[in-house]
């Protein structure tokens, strides 16, 4: 029987695998569970952090409002509290954007191959 690779059937993700996605230290991650408690990754023996695909959209909404937005911590809480639902909507709509824009610069540089 081989691995299974495929992302979208795990279940759990690891501490460095969710720091690689968001391109931030595991020590960030860390504070970030403290600062919010939306944020509760479940814990395997020996406090092995296991994150799920809801801590990952937790994760992915601070990481907007902070990194992104510049939000300082305290501002964070408050908009999540206020509105999540938006802020998550919000934040859809700029990752398919991203990916538009960046369908569209690869359809760009294939153009220019051909010229």
């Amino acid at each position: 029987m081989a691995l299974n690779t495929n992302k979208d059937l795990k279940l759990y993700f690891s501490i460095s695998e969710v720091a690689q996605m968001f391109n931030v230290t595991e020590t960030l991650l860390r504070y970030w569970e403290k600062e919010f408690p939306s944020i509760t990754p479940r814990k395997a023996g020996r406090g092995i952090r296991q994150y799920t695909k809801e801590d990952i959209e937790e994760i992915r909404l601070v990481y907007h409002l902070v990194k992104e937005r510049g939000m300082t911590l305290q501002g964070a809480r408050d908009m999540i509290k206020r509105d999540k639902g938006g802020t998550n909507k919000q934040i859809e709509v700029i990752e398919r954007l991203k990916a538009i824009r960046d369908e569209l610069q690869l359809i760009n540089r294939e153009f220019n191959e051909l010229v």
